[in-house]
């Protein structure tokens, strides 16, 4: 199926079924997309975190708005943003690329140069949200990956995020929780949005088109 079909089909699932489980080699596949998506600089100022364990599910559950996806879903995927930029953090990531592509390191130190002089000139607020908005780049992408392998999933603002960061320990790591996405398969009872006609505007109301 061809991209925009994929899109068509998948839906913001609203009940899972708990006995069906995603295989690792599919996880590994989303968490791919998402590892692959673009970010501003080449930055990736996020990690992903991955939750199969069913107790530490259980734990995060108080912090859901859906509760029963969180617990029943195969697999919960945790977008962590940096609480913000550093100066060694951007070094570490520009080191590596020179490093992996055989150049010298600080071939682009007038380029970090110029970043850390816009970057670490923010508050923590504006950093902050400046890095979520490179997550939800990635979680479109293991969005869309999920929908190739006809997985079900569910994309998640909605959840109590001190909740979350402290069950997973993400202050100990700079880290925030920035979205969550929900993966498995449907429970066809249950899922009430399942058959429902997908609603999207149409082409002449959503595009503004210069010729």
């Amino acid at each position: 199926m061809s991209l925009i079909e994929n899109l068509q089909w998948r839906h913001a699932v609203k009940a899972y079924n708990p006995t069906k489980k995603v295989s690792q080699e599919n996880i590994d596949k989303i968490v791919e997309a998402a590892r692959l998506a673009p970010t501003s600089s080449g930055l990736q100022p996020f990690k992903l975190l991955v939750v199969e364990n069913q107790e530490l599910k259980e734990k995060l559950v108080k912090g859901a708005l859906n509760p029963e996806c969180m617990r029943d879903a195969s697999h919960v995927l945790i977008f962590a943003a940096w609480d913000r930029y550093t100066e060694e953090r951007i070094d570490y990531i520009y080191d590596m690329t020179t490093d992996e592509r055989g150049l010298p390191r600080g071939r682009f130190g007038s380029y970090t140069d110029q970043i850390k002089g816009i970057y670490l000139n923010e508050t923590v607020e504006e950093n902050h949200a400046h890095i979520a908005r490179q997550a939800y780049i990635a979680l479109g992408l293991a969005l869309a990956q999920a929908a190739e392998l006809k997985i079900d999933s569910t994309p998640v603002e909605g959840f109590d995020n001190a909740h979350i960061d402290e069950v997973l320990n993400l202050k100990e790591h700079n880290l925030k929780s920035v979205l969550i996405m929900y993966v498995g398969y449907a429970d066809d009872e249950n899922d009430w949005l399942k058959n429902m006609k997908k609603v999207r505007l149409p082409k002449e109301e959503f595009v503004i088109e210069y010729k």
